[in-house]
């Protein structure tokens, strides 16, 4: 996989908190779906042609 988009040791920190263990292929699943949520984004923005800052209303 490229290179990971979330920083590990505050998800797994997050997951902990709920009383919850991290799996050892979450952390690349989680990066790869953020790689689709930003890739949408600026898609979405492209397609469009007003603007060159993603916001978050193109999420």
């Amino acid at each position: 996989m490229a290179e990971s988009l979330v920083v590990a040791s505050k998800v797994k920190s997050m997951v902990k908190e709920q009383g919850l263990r991290t799996g050892g292929d979450f952390l690349d699943g989680l990066s790869a779906r953020i790689n689709q949520i930003v890739s949408a984004a600026c898609e979405k923005v492209k397609t469009e042609g007003k603007r060159k800052t993603l916001g978050s209303e193109d999420l």
